[in-house]
């Protein structure tokens, strides 16, 4: 069953800046693990509140992402820059949706004019 997994760190002071940058650096990683989409997000109230999100068609893809070398090693080099413990879950997106672009509806072709008729 698959989902999308919410991540909320919370970075410790004065490093609210450089860490959301590193997380969102790792992020696209979990892409090589099968997610078919992720985002983080920073809180705007408060600014140390990090919100990385990550849509896995399958559970265990993302626990290959989580306990994979590139995020032992980020966890272990950012140690100091966020606060333990990490709060994550899976949650089960029962609703979504976006607005695209908006497309130009081409304009009507004028109607040709009629030939004038020819009297003779």
């Amino acid at each position: 069953m698959g989902g999308v997994m919410w991540v909320r760190w919370y970075a410790t002071a004065l490093r609210q800046e450089s860490f959301a940058m590193r997380v969102a650096e790792v992020a696209p990683l979990a892409l090589r693990y099968g997610a078919t989409r992720y985002a983080v997000h920073r809180s705007l109230d408060d600014r140390y509140r990090i919100t990385q999100m990550t849509w896995f068609e399958r559970k265990e893809d993302w626990y290959r992402y989580w306990d994979g070398p590139e995020m032992i090693e980020f966890r272990a080099r950012h140690s100091a820059h966020y606060q333990i413990p990490i709060e994550y879950g899976l949650c089960e997106e029962i609703a979504g949706g976006e607005m695209g672009p908006e497309v130009p509806t081409p304009a009507a072709e004028p109607e040709p004019e009629p030939a004038p008729e020819v009297v003779r």
